[in-house]
């Protein structure tokens, strides 16, 4: 309904309605959700400042490894020695060091194996493995064998073994500023990574009747000791991921001799284990990469994978890897690998770019993989800090994705014809980028994984989806698009946990969305909704900045997104990350005001038309032919002054008035008099709790539209329901919520006023049956070809 707002000359505005005004709303309601965090976030200390920072007493302790590793391609086992330095640069003396034994969460009485739930359909039955999560492992004798641990002088060091960690006792602490150097054997029995699951291990192809191998989590490694929890000697669960320290290597792998391997770090001793033809094409491939569609130069041919699957080995090879400033080490083997490379220039240096993968993956591989991990490290140095490694790898093999230091294992495997579906395709991009990515979340800046998943999947995601764009701007970055999120977020309360939980404590079937999607979702709408690019963008590559090589905590990245913006995101931290509460606004109402000018000549001539709409009602239209058979129209001294008399006829003394009242009129005031300025209050609620910016799109009359922004913050003082005016020339038609769904709104009906009604659609289908894949599109193609005749066929 319209209504006219009565100017007065003290700029008072009066409200005048047709209807009796109801009582006012309430307008206030108290509420905590844009106070500060204040001590819901560590006390900042010397370690690490107020603003996000490390402080002038950070430290972190080290690592150095040499190791010697032999690959038994018979018995899928490897035989490792390794000499550890560690540096103790905290203030503490420690008396023991632990160690991660990851192998060890293959044992089938791990506490990661008989913590796992597992029940019976009674309808689907149920799988040997559903029964009984550790029957993957059951009598595979998995897990590390140490066999020796000694110090520098070659006497023996006590130790306890715990589940997936290791305690060494040494018989002197090591002092703050001090180092102490050991030595571990051991060795492990590879795991089928196909049949047990897990981010490592070997594949086997039975048509060749051989296999390839990623091996991670391979030896035993240090545990983290930092300021916030000491030693992170959390056990490996098998979710929760890895924390860990930098450190240098030199790693020496011995292989069969027709086997290729690639390693984190950079090939020591390429004349010894590269054939001269080989060593010609990685010369080759120096240079290349800069220019739009330049094609990796292929350093193993497909051919000669090919014929190194059909022959034997005559003997070993030992290829040296050095890493330096690394976190962890990793590595793939296998007489099967195709193996090409790119040398891009990424921020001013030449870095190299390289996939290793069986046939198997052709010919998605050999068109994508190296292509993208070049792609990707141009876009994350964008947008962190320039990649310092000399490296970085793609594997194909049995596990679908798994980062380490300069090397990842990636899925997306063509179907046995060649042909793949765009699903297939579209994951091979996004992997590739995913896992590349990651050499900058937490390769980089070192997050604990094993307590936060969201600080490195999550922040990952989020310069995945961009990086995605970047690449095919019509790419499906689904985890970044605040829509795709919603599902997610219309969850019950007790179907999901804050993306601030342990990452063993988030549930399995929210894993993804908790610790990748959401995260990702919330950073891009704090860069396109909540701040913007320019102070978004800046901000995030501080927080590179300040922690790489370092060990950050969420803290650090809260204090530092607002130390480098000046935007206060204390709310926004708690609705997204440590609450559950879900996003969804609703426009109720909307009232609509004009300013009434006082123009006699239009207020009477509005008056009279809304007299003669009221009048208009179905018994005066029919009863208009008769009315020459009244009384009055018959009887003519039956009509006075009033029946001649015309209410809405402009008098003098109405001039007079207005004419009075301009005068009385400042120049602003007139303008405003005179503008006919449409004043609408919108009505709006908060039904899901989360506070989030309004974003309000207004379609004209004139077929032209517009879109008002108010921040969070219009909900501070009230985060139920608030009105808000917004004043146009134009008259609005339409208004709408959220129209570019920035928010991740989980329910948009009641997003538009007047309420647009949207269908239901069904779909009628014939019944079919069961079991039939459909071909992919590649191969429909393929089967059209081959049958010319049929393609203009009808079909039934």
């Amino acid at each position: 309904m319209q209504k006219i707002i009565l100017l007065a000359t003290s700029l008072t505005i009066s409200i005048w309605s047709a209807q009796a005004q109801a009582p006012a709303s309430r307008t206030q309601h108290a509420n905590t959700r844009f106070e500060q965090l204040g001590p819901m976030l560590p006390t900042p200390n010397t370690f690490r400042t107020a603003s996000g920072a490390p402080g002038k007493d950070y430290f972190q302790n080290r690592a150095d490894y040499d190791i010697k590793a032999t690959l038994d391609d018979t018995n899928q086992k490897i035989t490792g020695s390794e000499t550890i330095t560690y540096h103790n640069n905290s203030g503490d003396a420690l008396p023991y060091l632990w160690l991660q034994l990851d192998q060890n969460l293959f044992k089938p009485n791990s506490i990661g194996n008989i913590a796992k739930t597992s029940s019976i359909n009674a309808e689907r039955g149920a799988s040997m493995r559903q029964i009984d999560p550790a029957s993957a492992v059951a009598g595979k004798d998995y897990g590390h064998k140490i066999t020796s641990v000694r110090d520098q002088t070659g006497k023996p060091l006590k130790y306890t073994i715990n589940e997936t960690m290791m305690r060494i006792d040494l018989p002197q602490a090591v002092a703050p500023g001090k180092s102490v150097t050991f030595s571990i054997d051991w060795n492990f029995k590879i795991i089928d990574a196909k049949n047990v699951g897990g981010r490592s291990g070997y594949e086997f192809f039975p048509k060749d009747g051989n296999y390839v191998y990623e091996i991670a989590q391979w030896f035993p490694r240090l545990c983290a000791y930092s300021d916030v929890t000491g030693w992170q000697n959390k056990q490996f669960l098998g979710q929760g991921e890895f924390t860990l320290i930098f450190g240098n290597y030199k790693v020496a792998i011995t292989a069969p001799n027709d086997h290729i391997v690639g390693a984190t770090g950079e090939l020591q001793n390429p004349t010894q284990v590269l054939t001269a033809t080989q060593q010609k094409r990685w010369n080759d491939a120096k240079g290349k990469g800069d220019k739009p569609g330049e094609n990796p130069v292929v350093i193993v041919t497909q051919a000669e994978a090919e014929a190194a699957e059909k022959g034997k080995p005559t003997g070993t090879k030992t290829w040296v890897y050095k890493a330096d400033n690394v976190r962890d080490f990793a590595f793939s083997s296998s007489r099967k690998f195709i193996w090409d490379a790119l040398n891009p220039t990424v921020e001013g240096k030449r870095v190299w770019a390289m996939s290793l993968y069986p046939k198997e993956a052709n010919p998605l591989w050999g068109q994508y993989s190296t292509r993208l991990v070049a792609h990707t490290l141009r876009s994350y140095s964008r947008r962190t800090i320039a990649y310092p490694y000399p490296v970085a790898y793609s594997v194909h093999g049995p596990v679908g994705g798994m980062e380490y230091p300069m090397m990842c294992f990636n899925g997306a495997r063509p179907e046995a014809d060649g042909t793949y579906s765009e699903g297939t395709k579209n994951f091979l991009i996004l992997v590739v980028i995913h896992e590349v990515g990651h050499n900058f979340f937490p390769m980089i800046v070192n997050s604990d994984e094993r307590q936060w998943s969201w600080m490195d999947e999550g922040l990952n995601s989020f310069l995945e989806g961009l990086a995605c764009l970047e690449w095919d701007a019509n790419f499906p970055a689904h985890g970044i698009d605040p829509q795709y999120i919603v599902d997610y977020m219309k969850l019950d309360s007790t179907q999901q946990v804050p993306i601030m939980s342990s990452s063993d404590n988030i549930l399995p079937n929210t894993f993804g969305p908790n610790a990748y999607s959401k995260p990702a979702t919330a950073l891009n709408i704090l860069r396109e909704t909540v701040m913007g690019r320019e102070l978004f963008d800046y901000a995030f590559k501080e927080y590179a900045r300040r922690w790489a090589f370092k060990s950050p905590e969420p803290a650090d990245f809260f204090r530092t997104l607002e130390d480098a913006s000046g935007v206060d995101l204390d709310w926004f931290w708690k609705g997204w990350f440590m609450g559950v509460q879900p996003v969804d606004q609703a426009l109720t109402k909307v009232d609509w005001y004009q300013v009434n000018s006082q123009n006699p000549e239009i207020t009477k001539a509005e008056a009279r038309a809304a007299a003669q709409r009221r009048m208009n009602t179905i018994s005066k239209q029919r009863d208009a032919l008769s009315k020459d058979e009244t009384v009055v129209a018959q009887d003519s001294t039956m009509r006075d002054f009033y029946n001649q008399y015309d209410p809405y006829a402009v008098t003098d003394e109405d001039k007079k008035k207005y004419q009075e009242y301009l005068a009385s009129l400042t120049a602003e005031e007139r303008l405003l008099a005179e503008a006919g300025t449409n004043f609408y209050t919108l009505s709006l609620e908060n039904k899901g709790g989360l506070p989030m910016p309004v974003i309000i799109r207004m379609e004209f009359e004139d077929g032209t539209d517009s879109v008002a922004r108010f921040p969070a913050e219009i909900w501070r003082f009230n985060d139920v329901a608030v009105k808000k005016v917004i004043a146009t020339p134009k008259k609005v038609k339409q208004w709408t919520l959220d129209p570019y769904q920035e928010i991740a709104d989980i329910n948009t009906e009641d997003n538009t006023f007047p309420p647009v009604a949207k269908p239901t659609r069904f779909q009628l289908f014939k019944q079919q049956g069961r079991g039939n894949t459909a071909p992919n599109p590649m191969q429909q193609q393929r089967q059209q070809s081959k049958n010319p005749s049929q393609q203009g066929s009808s079909r039934n």
